[in-house]
């Protein structure tokens, strides 16, 4: 395939873009919740389930995005996990609300955790947990602050969390991603980003975490691709430059692997990456701030990448491209010694978004496999691909 080099961006179309791409980034990253009250039970839960399944894959670093902490029943929780499994996924990428565990200051309630990793591990997966979500009395109440407002006051609260969870499920998940896309406004209570800030609280999570389980990998949060300037005044800050600061500010010392997120949007896999530019091989950039810092010797996990095939959004493809691209980057990332783990953005919803968003899953509300599933299965699996 020809290479395909990025257009240089004016500052006309670089605001027009931005402006649409932090909004096609809220909604992707933004919690989508469903009834769920996970202080209603108070044990682990009594689901029946069947014998220990294994995982059959020839690419362990395939693994996909779920949305369980959305999902009500735990039949259809355990149903997706089986349906990941099948796939050749090895892990899952799953958001586990801080908020929904201590919704009381020093009260755990740790049924919903319990159950989500009791099934994924039924099904032989690796629970990836990404940790945020601010219960209500961690936030100021002079303010309207937002779920994912976290005052430096509280950022110890935060850290005790941490260490309370890595101690619970130590030997059974030990990855643990600190917070989410903390580059945007939106993700950090829809203040200015903070490199700085998010550092001092990366470092007390880092701390608690090791601290209860030596063995532990903490994650930073990945920061969402885009161009904005510096200083946030836009909804945002460049990735490149806000990883380059957290550096500055001692982050190297408080992470064991970079998490990052990295979209393909129309461009091909093999688009070649530039600072002005937004595609999947951005993620050579962030690796090279890395090797810049001195901390090329990390692994990297993409925690969400992927194209989205809706037919009428600026930045669909075809689904057949779609299916291309996806293989065809699942290939290429193999010649990245440092990339360990791939994380498909996003294997289903439970209920349709009746948008976009629904053109990235891989199985749809009523768990009926689209065409990119069984793309993939194949890969994973060693099967052929199907016609």
């Amino acid at each position: 395939m020809a290479r395909f080099r990025p257009r240089t961006l004016t500052y006309g179309t670089w605001a027009l873009r931005c402006g649409v791409l932090f909004l096609l980034i809220y909604f992707w990253a933004a919690p989508r919740y469903y009834p769920l009250d996970p202080a209603s039970k108070k044990s682990a839960p009594s689901f029946h389930l069947d014998p220990p399944q294994q995982v059959e894959t020839t690419d362990p670093r395939v693994c996909a995005h779920t949305r369980l902490t959305d999902e009500v029943e735990d039949a259809k929780i355990l149903e997706t996990l089986q349906m990941v499994r099948e796939m050749g996924a090895s892990s899952i990428v799953e958001f586990l609300p801080w908020a929904y565990v201590e919704r009381e200051r020093g009260h755990y309630e740790w049924y919903h955790p319990d159950r989500i990793i009791e099934y994924a591990e039924n099904q032989g997966l690796k629970v990836i947990a990404r940790i945020g979500f601010v219960p209500g009395w961690a936030r100021p109440s002079d303010t309207q602050s937002t779920l994912n407002y976290l005052p430096e006051s509280e950022f110890p609260s935060f850290a005790n969390y941490i260490g309370a969870f890595a101690a619970r499920y130590k030997g059974r998940v030990d990855q643990i991603i600190i917070w989410n896309e903390p580059n945007l406004n939106f993700e950090w209570g829809e203040r200015p980003p903070d490199p700085k800030g998010y550092t001092r609280l990366l470092k007390m999570a880092y701390e608690a975490a090791h601290a209860a389980n030596p063995n532990v990998m903490i994650l930073n949060a990945a920061l969402a691709p885009t161009l904005a300037p510096p200083g946030g005044m836009n909804g945002g800050w460049d990735d490149l430059d806000f990883l380059a600061r957290m550096y500055e500010a001692g982050a190297r010392d408080y992470f064991d692997a970079l998490a990052v997120h990295t979209y393909g949007f129309t461009f091909p896999p093999q688009a070649d990456p530039a600072p002005d530019s937004l595609n999947f091989r951005r993620i050579e950039l962030l690796h090279e701030v890395m090797v810049q810092y001195g901390d090329g010797d990390k692994p990297v996990y993409i925690t969400e990448t992927g194209w989205n095939d809706h037919p009428r959004w600026l930045y669909g493809v075809r689904p057949a491209l779609r299916i291309n691209y996806t293989l065809e980057m699942l290939e290429m990332t193999k010649q990245y010694t440092w990339l360990k783990g791939i994380c498909l953005w996003v294997f289903r919803f439970p209920a349709p978004t009746n948008r976009y968003p629904d053109y990235f899953t891989f199985v749809s509300p009523d768990f009926e496999p689209k065409p990119i599933y069984d793309a993939v299965q194949a890969y994973a699996r060693g099967w052929e691909q199907p016609q």
